[in-house]
């Protein structure tokens, strides 16, 4: 079985993933959208002609060679196209975080589910061979029960990055990095029961930065962040009855980690584990591949309930601070 997909955007992370889908067995690309029909057909590779180019959404679903619809838009145009592949019966991969709303978000998770169809939020790292090692070990229990998490992700922006300073493209520090320590968080953690928030807020009403303090009912607290005006590690670490894991830096990228073991007498035991990577995006696609082979209609690993507590932690957020969103639909209710 080959997966066609068509792709809805032509930007950075478009060409990231459909670098990557060259290398993911069971997938090709058929068929990219975009508003300007010539940047559609720009991103189409020399002598593809097999690669179908449009000017709308609409058209792109009309094309029989695709099967499933990769979403690359700027965030909060995620779910105009993603309902409208759902609604089509197309198998849908949304770009993170899948909307900058939690109705939004709710409403292509109930769409989903309603019509039987596929839909995955683009959490990436969540495949990488170095989170997967983690948690792993975390899993033989080789450092103990898991407390806790510290996790961060930020840098200065600079003016020339509109994506940041523009709530009409999601600007502000959460909704670009913020997926990456709360998604961490939620992996590791699941279904938070208390969510704390401080932060500032750009002129334009974006957020400069933003501090969220976790809970779970298990005990289990994260303290996180996210920065559009520091440079920070960009990196986390998690706390357990048995030792201390470092996470390396850059957190997206899951390159590696270093466990901390404490050992009888008290003294520390150092052990790297080194899993960088390159096209990091291949492992996730090869996993929607194998979903759509299974005939699933969402992923066990980064499930519905997944996308539902990152966008109720972004919407709390939102609500506590007062960020200025450009949402498809904001009512949480």
């Amino acid at each position: 079985m080959s997966i066609g997909w068509g792709f809805v955007g032509t930007g950075g992370i478009a060409r990231d993933v459909a670098g990557a889908l060259d290398l993911a067995p069971g997938g090709r690309l058929a068929a990219v959208a975009s508003r300007d029909v010539d940047r559609a057909r720009r991103f189409v590779p020399d002598g593809r002609q097999d690669v179908g180019a449009y000017g709308s959404v609409e058209e792109m679903l009309a094309d029989p060679s695709v099967d499933a619809v990769y979403v690359a838009t700027t965030h909060p145009q995620h779910h105009a196209p993603a309902k409208a592949a759902l609604l089509a019966g197309k198998a849908v991969l949304v770009e993170k975080p899948m909307t900058v709303s939690l109705a939004a978000t709710r409403d292509l998770l109930d769409t989903a589910r309603e019509r039987g169809v596929f839909l995955m939020e683009a959490y990436w790292t969540r495949f990488l061979p170095g989170t997967v090692a983690l948690l792993e070990l975390l899993g033989r229990g080789e450092v103990g029960e898991v407390h806790g998490l510290h996790a961060d992700f930020g840098f200065p922006a600079p003016d020339s990055l509109a994506r940041f300073h523009e709530p009409a493209i999601g600007g502000g520090s959460l909704f670009d990095l913020g997926p990456y320590p709360v998604g961490l968080a939620l992996t590791l953690f699941g279904t938070p029961s208390t969510v704390r928030v401080a932060g500032s807020l750009a002129p334009s009403g974006v957020d400069r930065q933003v501090a969220l303090a976790l809970g779970w009912d298990s005990g289990a607290a994260a303290a996180l962040s996210t920065t559009m005006v520091a440079r920070t590690p960009s990196r986390a670490w998690i706390e357990a009855a048995e030792g201390w894991i470092e996470v390396g830096s850059p957190l997206p990228a899951a390159p590696g980690f270093t466990v901390h073991r404490t050992g009888p007498d008290g003294t520390d035991h150092v052990s790297e584990h080194d899993h960088s990577v390159a096209h990091g995006h291949r492992f996730m696609l090869e996993h929607v591949h194998e979903c759509l082979t299974a005939g699933l209609t969402s992923s066990p690993l980064v499930t519905p309930q997944f996308s539902l507590d990152l966008a109720t932690v972004f919407e709390t957020a939102v609500r506590e601070l007062g960020i200025t969103r450009a949402a498809e639909l904001e009512g949480a209710d």
